[in-house]
């Protein structure tokens, strides 16, 4: 199956498809281009471990007619615009959420059998004041396209990796692969439970009584995209929830609860010798407390407005003896999301190294090496958790 591989990052999809299947999964070209930075690390990493591909490090807005053939188009598009983390969040309206045209010129383009993409979960939710609507026109896009859409968001922890990373999975397959027939003609609620894609590498517990949700994206309620846009009214309720299919414009969508594998635990990431340089100096640690800890202070705006500040507490140190929190893009530097542990070995308080961030998102121990460290960190806030990549591979070759 020839892959294309948009947003690559450091090659999270395409570690992930070949650790399913190296023969089966062939990756023909890739994109990878980080604005507003003149050296392009990620892109420099992705280059170094494959080479027997077409690699571009250039705005994917400018390499749109360049993509060949494929029958399987990969990507995490960028979530700036869809994160908490981001306050400001425009979704699909902003600099970084417009980037779903470029998915959708080359979907069309191309007519790739399948389709899968990763996102923040908070994308079935955006914008924030119109929940659902980017979503819904995602969905909307793929429709017109004539493909049947499942999602489901997943947290990595769930199924045994070593992160508790919620992100959002996105698996669209054309109507005419026999796949797409073979479900066609099921209930939502099978599909969801039992034969769709995702039940299988991860299956859930039970559907979550009194969630559930039908909207209608066809034709018959949008006459086109625009229509859908400038018409969309917010629900009164969640219009998406964790779990969802859509076939022809109809979207059902369930409140799912997964069926847990045993968490698997931090301190099996953590190497047993570490620099000193990744120690907490004893003059340091009330800082980290603070970071860490319950605040209610007042503050000023830049425009001068005064309010209270309020913020709970966080574990401090955090356990060792469960997954590690998301990696965020900012671990490492010295604020309240950077992991702050005791050593196992030494009782001492440090912060992670760059080589347990590749391990805990299921990188080989030195994926990242030769770029800067703040560069490393970074990088492993943006990827994916590889394993449940390889799961999904493995589902691919199932269904084909």
């Amino acid at each position: 199956m020839d892959v294309v591989e948009l947003f690559a990052g450091v090659g999270g999809f395409r570690c992930g498809l070949e650790s399913a299947s190296k023969d089966f999964f062939r990756t023909v070209w890739a994109n990878q281009w980080e604005p507003s930075t003149s050296k392009q690390y990620a892109f420099q990493c992705y280059n170094s471990h494959y080479i027997n591909s077409i690699n571009v490090n250039k705005d994917i807005n400018e390499s749109i007619n360049e993509v060949p053939d494929h029958q399987l188009l990969v990507g995490g598009f960028p979530c700036q615009d869809y994160s908490v983390a981001s306050t400001g969040a425009k979704g699909i309206e902003g600099k970084k959420g417009v980037l779903w045209w470029a998915i959708y010129k080359i979907v069309k383009n191309k007519n790739p059998d399948f389709i899968l993409l990763e996102n923040v979960d908070r994308l079935v939710r955006s914008p924030r004041d119109n929940k659902g609507r980017d979503f819904s026109i995602i969905l909307r896009c793929l429709a017109d396209l004539e493909y049947c859409v499942e999602w489901r968001i997943i947290n990595a922890a769930d199924y045994g990796c070593l992160q508790k990373r919620r992100r959002i999975f996105i698996f669209a397959s054309k109507l005419n692969t026999e796949y797409s027939k073979s479900i066609k003609n099921e209930n939502a609620d099978t599909i969801l439970s039992s034969k769709g894609f995702f039940q299988k590498p991860f299956p859930i517990d039970y559907l979550i009584e009194g969630k559930s949700s039908l909207v209608d994206l066809s034709n018959h309620n949008y006459s086109d995209l625009k229509n859908l846009s400038d018409d969309y009214k917010e629900s009164e309720s969640d219009p998406y929830y964790n779990s969802g299919i859509m076939i022809n414009g109809i979207v059902n969508s369930r409140q799912v609860y997964p069926l847990k594998s045993d968490q698997n635990k931090l301190k099996f990431a953590l190497a047993s010798d570490v620099p000193e340089c990744y120690y907490v100096p004893e003059g340091e640690i009330p800082i980290w407390k603070y970071f860490k800890g319950r605040k209610a202070e007042p503050r000023k705006s830049k425009e001068g407005f005064e309010y209270m500040y309020k913020e709970g507490a966080m574990s401090f140190p955090d356990s060792v003896e469960k997954p590690a929190r998301t990696i965020l893009t900012s671990e490492g530097l010295k604020n309240r999301s950077t992991h702050i542990i005791e050593d196992p070995k030494t009782g001492r308080l440090r912060r992670l190294t760059p080589e347990e961030c590749e391990i805990i998102n299921g990188f080989n121990s030195g994926w990242t090496a030769g770029m800067p460290e703040r560069k490393r960190f970074f990088t492993m806030g943006n990827s994916l958790v590889v394993p449940l990549i390889t799961k999904m591979g493995e589902r691919i070759i199932e269904i084909v």
